[in-house]
């Protein structure tokens, strides 16, 4: 079978295929001393042929009937230390070849994959493959992503066929113990632009299963989650109403069905309060960072479904979240038309929530906004930057027009009444700053003075709390 002689090459590559379908039941049945040579030289064949060759599959279809005879679940694993090593060496060639294979040969790919899928499903009835397989996780993580220095290498994983994709995240349920780094390797995946939207979700889904299996970590896999919420990028970046309904050059929808999804599963985790507890610092943290708009707005939306009326954030959270809030709420005014109920409500929901849990919160914004005002230069804390409205006129516009916003919603009205002292002074401050401080065009001042009005009206009628 060896020969290195150019003829005994071309009999080889012509007498071997036919020759692999004896060599299971031959190794089987021989003593001891010719199955190892036997071994020795199948392994030899499968690891020195071309890995895109016919000859390569046909080695793959006998490692298969050697690793799980005739696919018995319950067959009696080899004990035999010769053949777990050569068994050993064929296994951990896989993700190898894997890797060899890119997405040049995707039928091969397929062959591949679906044998470590096999093996993956016979492992919990046999401890060598169990560990065997295991013991893959580390070699794949190149198949779907590495990270080097910050920068991200794709795997071939993003560019083989769905039907490859789907076996490869098949796969991922079947390591009893997910490691941190292969979760790592998936989530850089999800977050690629390139890849399809469908292949997040899946992955999400098989995830989750593995997780209720109690194959993932607990903190891990709340870490993939927000790792996903904090890091995927939206765009456009800025909410625009009229690109967004363009498939074509945004993607707020999918993020928007991620967002949902990850906070359904996220309930789904046990005790809520627990849940929380291991998130809070982690969020608020992440939140303090000053990612954009949706990414933001993702997280407190996770904050949201884990909470409770009354609140049980930390006080430190409470603190934390209300020197971010109004930085984000004027960013969500500015950029979004009043009109547009729908889009506005969404962000604003999850701190109408956070105002109605705890009333500090809002008293501590409307102080945050109240500072601002009054300051001589007009700026926000350094944890409450602003994005988008950046100058002066637009953030005091933005806080009219938050204003009106928190009033016609029936439950925050009620809350906001409890401050008449600090709205009366947002207003004083907005009324001494437009004949002042401001410099405004006769167009932007009339736009300006209506909407001051309104708010004027509005707050007057308010009932009080």
């Amino acid at each position: 079978i060896c020969s290195s002689t150019r003829s005994g090459k071309v009999a080889w590559e012509k007498h071997v295929p036919s020759l692999l379908p004896f060599i299971p039941k031959l190794a089987s049945e021989v003593e001891t001393r010719w199955q190892s040579r036997i071994l020795e030289s199948f392994t030899q064949t499968f690891k020195g042929c071309n890995p895109e060759s016919s000859l390569k599959l046909a080695c793959l279809s006998m490692i298969e009937e050697m690793l799980i005879p005739n696919g018995d679940k319950h067959y009696t694993e080899a004990s035999d230390t010769v053949v777990l090593d050569f068994q050993t060496v064929w296994i951990r060639e896989l993700p190898s070849l894997l890797m060899l294979l890119g997405d040049r040969q995707p039928s091969s790919s397929q062959v591949v994959l679906r044998l470590l899928l096999r093996l993956g499903q016979f492992s919990g009835s046999n401890s060598f493959l169990f560990w065997e397989y295991e013991n893959t996780q580390f070699a794949l993580s190149e198949f779907y992503s590495t990270c080097e220095e910050g920068n991200i290498y794709y795997g071939p994983f993003m560019r083989l066929p769905r039907d490859c994709q789907e076996l490869s995240i098949c796969c991922l349920y079947y390591f009893s113990n997910l490691s941190a780094l292969l979760l790592k390797s998936v989530a850089l995946c999800c977050l690629c632009p390139e890849l399809e939207l469908f292949v997040p979700f899946r992955i999400i889904e098989v995830l989750h299963a593995a997780y209720k299996a109690g194959h993932i970590q607990i903190a891990d896999h709340i870490s993939f989650f927000m790792t996903l919420l904090s890091c995927f990028k939206v765009f456009p970046e800025n909410i625009d109403p009229v690109r967004e309904s363009d498939v074509k050059v945004s993607n707020h929808g999918a993020f928007k069905s991620l967002t949902s999804v990850l906070c359904s599963y996220l309930s789904q985790m046990g005790d809520s309060s627990v849940v929380l507890q291991i998130l809070d610092k982690a969020i608020i943290g992440l939140i303090l960072l000053q990612p954009p708009l949706d990414n933001a707005c993702a997280m407190l939306r996770v904050l949201i479904v884990l909470d409770s009326k009354p609140t049980r954030l930390s006080e430190q959270s409470i603190i934390a979240l209300s020197n971010f809030l109004p930085g984000y709420l004027m960013d969500v005014v500015h950029c979004i038309p009043e009109d547009d109920v729908r889009t506005w409500r969404y962000y604003l929901l999850p701190c109408f929530f956070l105002f109605d849990r705890s009333n500090k919160v809002l008293k501590l914004v409307l102080d945050v906004i109240g500072s601002f005002l009054t300051d001589s230069n007009l700026s926000l804390p350094s944890d409450t930057s602003t994005r988008y409205a950046t100058d002066n006129l637009s953030r005091i516009n933005a806080t009219i027009s938050l204003l009106l916003l928190m009033y016609k919603d029936i439950k925050v009205q009620k809350i906001i009444s409890l401050f008449r002292t600090e709205v009366s002074s947002i207003l004083q401050s907005i009324a001494s700053l437009q004949s002042s401080e401001v410099k405004m065009t006769l167009e932007e001042r009339h736009r300006f003075q209506c909407s001051f009005e309104q708010l004027k009206v509005v707050t007057s009628t308010s009932p009080a709390g």
